[in-house]
């Protein structure tokens, strides 16, 4: 009984180099000459054909054979899906030489040169008055947050520290607790109230960034905008219903 053979007319492996950091993988077919393939490798790794050496591993990593047979077919190697070709680079490259981007001569412009040309992002940006350079939408976002900041300082001018409070923040369940601060802080523009749960729900102790700005157990402090604080006679034991 005569029994063919029949195999995969391609072969995908794992590709290696002396002088590439990463892997990369890549699909041959297996009727290219060794030649053949060094051909292909050299558009791949940046290795010269003719300075070229080829190793087989497993798909365990085991070293297998060298591929040394320039006029072989690539077929005749006990190459398998997934078998890693290592190619060694014998010009004198070193590993890393080209992906590294601090040698490579970098294309310098003013500001103001740059300003005049016509061919760049910032001048179809100009022209399709987009982001920065459509100026009503930035006078539009500008009087918006405007509004926003008054709305918050006088949301801030109504609390008054040792007040207790109810914390509403979209997406997190209410709080309880008592307001600690009122005013501004380094860590972020704006108005902010700085608040101690009646439970460990906070971030903190009342020190952000390195600024104690009020004292508190850990992870019982935290600050949030004016608006989301709502300043009443809250007991501490009715925290539980606030939960339900």
């Amino acid at each position: 009984m005569d029994v063919t053979i029949v195999t995969n007319p391609t072969v995908n492996v794992r590709l290696t180099s002396t002088i590439i950091s990463f892997e990369t993988k890549r699909r041959f077919n297996r009727g290219l000459s060794v030649a053949e393939l060094k051909g292909k490798l050299e558009m791949i790794v940046g290795v010269p054909a003719s300075c070229m050496d080829l190793e087989l591993y497993s798909v365990s990593d085991k070293f297998l054979l060298k591929i040394d047979d320039n006029e072989a077919l690539l077929g005749s190697y006990p190459v398998d899906d997934d078998c890693r070709i290592n190619v060694i680079d014998r010009s004198g490259g070193q590993m890393g030489e080209f992906t590294d981007v601090s040698k490579v001569e970098k294309y310098e412009i003013s500001d103001e040169a740059y300003d005049k040309k016509t061919d760049s992002a910032r001048s179809f940006m100009k022209k399709q008055r987009v982001g920065r350079f459509n100026e009503e939408e930035v006078a539009r976002k500008k009087a918006e947050l405007a509004a926003r900041e008054k709305e918050q300082k006088a949301a801030a001018d109504a609390i008054s520290v040792g007040s207790r409070c109810k914390v509403q923040v979209p997406g997190q369940p209410m709080k309880l607790g008592t307001v600690m601060y009122v005013g501004t802080t380094d860590f972020k523009s704006g108005f902010w109230v700085g608040v101690k749960y009646d439970e460990p729900l906070g971030k903190h102790d009342g020190t952000v960034e390195g600024k104690q700005y009020f004292q508190c157990e850990n992870k019982y402090g935290a600050f949030v905008k004016p608006l989301n604080v709502i300043v009443g006679d809250f007991p501490e034991e009715d925290y539980g219903l606030d939960e339900m």
